[in-house]
């Protein structure tokens, strides 16, 4: 620690916003933030190439699928959420009525024997599948050719969800290859072995994204999370390049990062989402763009953003099951011809919070 900082009525930057104004503790004391331009000319940032900008719609608005009149049902994409046992079926639920509502064509809930009874009765438009084991999953992926999986809301934790992870990331000539959303259990499972998982996601070539809460992202990556000397930025983007995957670490300030390096600062949150299940919705979301072939780090970014949006939208006496029926007008307002709102982009190559005040 640098030592402490008084919280600020007004706070004045040149140029751009800087990360730092971003995430927090900072964000929360700047009070009022104003960008004033002191003639750095914006042609600068050719040279400078930030990595790291706020997120807002002018990023991925441009990649929101859109279907034409003549596209049929999978052809805007087939996503599968894997279901929990009989006690534990409600998150698999909320992530599958995420991805159906941003867009997917068809969803199916990939459900054990024994919760096949309990889904049946709360689906109607969503399919059902029995999958219990790796090769009911492989037939499965042979006949339906899904092309995006959540994998860990309500899964529980163990064997049986790394093994499931393993075989989504695999491809071969028989089966079409797929993104993984793993979240919740499914990050968990791997506390104790994630040489496991950063293994099959180097052969992925990009097709896993992992939705971290702060204590599932130090259950994977225990030495990054207690890293005093990086910021939450450092922390998603070391994740990101060691994982292999698009890391969305959640939280007021969610951070989007890509193993390259780039990386997102989401703004728009509310209180009002940190409600049971509202990450399930999110997962949902993530797959269901994915599913129609959005790519990876754009998918999670938009996600996180129509998220936000649509938990503003609804407002107090929010819960998860709410979130799905407020996307289609946050996604009407956006996928309009013109776009509404612009980017922000942050020059972090001198303004890491990590390194803001140091010489």
């Amino acid at each position: 620690m640098l030592g402490s900082t008084a919280p600020a009525d007004l706070t004045v930057t040149f140029f751009r916003k800087k990360p730092g104004h971003l995430l927090y503790p900072g964000r929360a004391l700047c009070g009022e933030l104003v960008v004033r331009d002191i003639g750095i000319a914006t042609e600068v940032l050719g040279t400078i190439r930030p990595r790291c900008r706020e997120n807002a719609p002018d990023l991925w608005q441009a990649l929101l699928p859109r279907p034409g009149v003549e596209t049929h049902k999978y052809e805007r994409g087939h996503a599968a959420v894997f279901s929990g046992g009989p006690s534990t079926t409600g998150a698999a639920r909320l992530a599958a009525r995420g991805a159906a509502r941003i867009g997917a064509g068809a969803v199916t809930v990939l459900s054990p024997a024994g919760a096949l009874a309990v889904n049946a009765m709360h689906l109607t438009s969503i399919m059902l599948r029995r999958v219990e084991a790796v090769d009911e999953l492989a037939l499965f992926r042979r006949e339906r050719r899904a092309s995006a999986y959540v994998l860990g809301p309500g899964f529980g934790v163990g064997e049986r969800a790394r093994s499931f992870a393993a075989a989504v990331l695999r491809s071969g000539e028989d089966v079409a290859t797929a993104h993984l959303v793993l979240d919740a259990d499914g990050i968990t499972a791997f506390a104790h072995e994630p040489e496991l998982l950063f293994a099959a996601a180097a052969g992925s070539q990009g097709r896993l994204v992992l939705t971290p809460h702060p204590g599932e992202f130090a259950r994977l990556f225990p030495d990054l999370a207690a890293d005093e000397q990086l910021s939450k930025l450092g922390k998603a983007r070391a994740a990101a390049a060691r994982s292999g995957a698009v890391v969305l670490f959640k939280g007021p300030d969610t951070v989007i990062a890509a193993p390259d390096g780039q990386a997102v600062i989401n703004t728009n949150g509310t209180a009002y989402l940190a409600t049971a299940g509202s990450g399930d919705v999110l997962a949902g979301m993530i797959c269901g763009l994915l599913a129609q072939q959005m790519p990876a780090f754009e998918a999670a970014a938009a996600a996180a953003y129509l998220h936000a949006e649509a938990g503003r939208a609804f407002g107090p006496g929010l819960i998860a099951e709410d979130l799905p029926e407020a996307l289609p007008g946050v996604l009407d307002y956006l996928i309009r011809p013109s776009p509404r709102r612009t980017a922000d982009p942050e020059p972090d190559a001198r303004s890491d919070p990590a390194r803001l005040n140091r010489p």
